[in-house]
């Protein structure tokens, strides 16, 4: 056993996790805490980040504003630009009073106008086409009933959106309801995921993304970890890590953790 101590709410507190030998399942160990990419060590950040209260994800202030920042922060888009665009976009909709008419070329003009972030002006490489699925999709989700539907239901009811796949409608649904029936598999994730065996090291969720997201939801109920507080802290560690450390880290992974399987 290995016992992790934390200050969380001003009072310490005790986690008691496996040896570091004990296996998870076939092929992957718990590992030690204290070394970071191990599984112990992402259950026990996540542990630390999540006791206590529960985590508020939410960008939006509503379905639809989630919907602006989540698909305007997609795939190529540094998360500080889409922020920054999507407050932008978000502010024009209120301003206006509905969202379910903003006409495409003028959500064009607003993210073609440079962005202040840090301190300098960036541009938003998407401009053309992100707004025109986001004018189809602000249309489509004014007729959307998700207090009818349940998490995955509403997750599949985003995919039918324009320019929304499965990691973009898994982070609305995420965000919106903390919840852990779903998992945002960004390049984060994945690397995080493979590093401890928990994927094959050829996972790719563009082709396999249901078949990953079940693998991680597993991972996060054998290891009493919830699975919306772990996404988050696996993808808050990893951007931060520098390429170099990153790369230290993930070769320290080769041979030694098996790809392992969930069966």
């Amino acid at each position: 056993m290995q016992r992790v101590i934390a200050e969380i709410g001003g009072r310490l507190q005790e986690l008691d996790l496996p040896g570091p030998a004990e296996q998870i399942w076939s092929g992957v160990q718990w590992g030690r805490f204290e070394v970071p990419l191990t599984p112990a060590f992402w259950v026990s950040q996540a542990w630390m980040s999540g006791s206590g209260s529960e985590m508020d994800h939410r960008l939006g202030a509503s379905l639809t504003e989630e919907i602006v920042f989540c698909l305007l922060g997609g795939h190529g888009t540094p998360a500080e630009v889409g922020v920054a665009a999507s407050k932008r976009v978000c502010a024009a909709l209120s301003a206006r009073g509905s969202s379910a008419a903003f006409p495409q070329h003028e959500l064009e003009m607003l993210l073609r106008e440079p962005l202040l972030v840090r301190g300098r002006a960036v541009r938003y490489r998407f401009a053309a086409q992100r707004a025109r699925y986001l004018a189809a999709a602000l249309v489509q989700v004014a007729e959307l009933n998700d207090a009818a539907l349940d998490d995955v239901e509403l997750r599949g009811a985003l995919c039918a959106l324009p320019g929304i796949g499965p990691k973009t409608a898994s982070w609305i649904v995420r965000n919106r309801r903390c919840s852990d029936k779903v998992a945002i598999l960004d390049i984060h994730i994945v690397r995080a995921c493979v590093a401890m065996g928990v994927f094959p090291r050829d996972s790719n969720p563009a082709t396999r993304y249901y078949d990953l997201e079940r693998r991680f939801l597993q991972f996060c109920e054998a290891t009493w970890s919830r699975a919306s507080v772990m996404d988050a802290v696996m993808w808050t560690t990893m951007r931060r890590l520098s390429r170099a450390l990153l790369r230290q880290l993930l070769g320290s992974f080769e041979g030694s953790v098996g790809a392992g399987g969930l069966h």
